[in-house]
């Protein structure tokens, strides 16, 4: 009966497990001054080669340590199967999709879900209103600033607290999903800026310009301020550096210039716009006035009908305002999104 070595004794004839011992320096003992013998002289281990282990000094190559490690554990190749891991680009932001999933909001390359799905319900009735505006009455001429503008998004609330950067970020999450478009979510809302933190991004007004700074200064080229993002055709533009005229900023006319800027840059490109809440700060009226469509955050056990009323009010400078009802209850027997990919009813 043959009693085949284990792993440790096969190792231990290619490795000279007590070289460490023997190659100790033995220090000589201490003479005194009245002793009159010599002293003995002190024996030193030279290693003429320290970057080998002693088998492969003693043998003279890798030859055995090789042929320690099991069969099972070697590879022909140096192809790991793996996909060797490229971090983003110098200059592109890495989005935290880790806490934007902990906040329970979209996040870029995961399985559809209930989430996902409301929000290609909402993006594609934004889509298509886009498309209409664009066109315009059949016969009817359209300015082309109009026609440009149908590519602009703004998302706003009544009052604070009913959902809308949130949603926000959800709907340019979703839209950067599209085939041949190219996103930027601009943060408006001046006075609480949350678009940069809300996505994991540490950036301050001093790290780059923002719309506040473009506006402010004729001489500032709105494209530079664009944050290229780890997403696929989504991009960012900062708030900038917060200012005591931010309306008087927007409602003056380079802001109109400076969206037609934008906008012409790219014939792909879709805005959208966090504004602060229409009941709580001045901003969002005034860029009502530029863009081709609101979406208008009502949060369902809160916002009062009154609340509605004056917000719509407020924004109604756009001809094309939606509704989107947030933090609705889920009620048992009742449908839902998500159900159908197996997240249950």
């Amino acid at each position: 009966m043959t009693v085949q070595e284990s792993l440790i004794e096969r190792a231990a004839r290619v490795y000279d497990f007590g070289a460490h011992l023997r190659a100790r320096e033995v220090v000589a003992p201490a003479v005194l001054p009245w002793e009159k013998t010599a002293p003995t002289a002190a024996t030193v281990v030279v290693d003429d080669n320290p970057g080998l282990l002693p088998a492969q000094k003693r043998d003279g190559g890798w030859d055995d340590t090789l042929s320690a490690i099991p069969a099972e554990f070697l590879s022909d190749t140096d192809d790991d199967g793996m996909e060797p891991w490229e971090g983003p680009d110098a200059g592109v932001a890495a989005i935290d999709r880790t806490m934007l999933a902990e906040k329970g909001m979209l996040v870029p390359g995961a399985p559809v879900g209930a989430l996902a799905e409301e929000f290609r319900l909402v993006k594609r009735q934004l889509l298509l209103t886009a498309r209409d505006i664009a066109d315009g009455l059949p016969g009817a001429d359209r300015p082309a600033d109009t026609q440009r503008r149908a590519r602009t998004i703004l998302v706003g609330s009544g009052k604070p607290g009913e959902g809308k950067t949130f949603c926000a970020i959800n709907l340019a999450i979703s839209l950067a999903a599209e085939r041949d478009v190219e996103i930027v979510l601009v943060d408006a809302d001046f006075a609480k800026p949350d678009v940069m933190a809300s996505l994991g991004l540490a950036h301050t007004p001093e790290d780059s310009p923002g719309l506040l700074d473009v506006l402010a200064d004729p001489g500032i080229d709105p494209e530079m301020c664009i944050i290229r993002t780890d997403v696929p055709q989504l991009s960012l533009l900062p708030a900038g550096k917060r200012s005591h005229s931010d309306t008087e900023l927007l409602a003056s006319a380079r802001t109109a210039r400076v969206l037609d800027r934008l906008l012409e840059a790219n014939p792909a490109r879709i805005i959208v716009f966090d504004t602060p809440p229409a009941l709580a700060a001045s901003p969002a009226s005034v860029l009502a006035l530029l863009v081709g469509q609101v979406m208008l955050v009502v949060r369902a056990d809160r916002t009062t009908e009154a609340d509605v009323h004056a917000a719509v009010q407020l924004l109604d400078g756009c001809d094309e305002i939606h509704l989107v009802l947030n933090a609705v209850a889920y009620e048992p027997g009742r449908g839902r999104f998500g159900s159908y990919y197996g997240q249950g009813e």
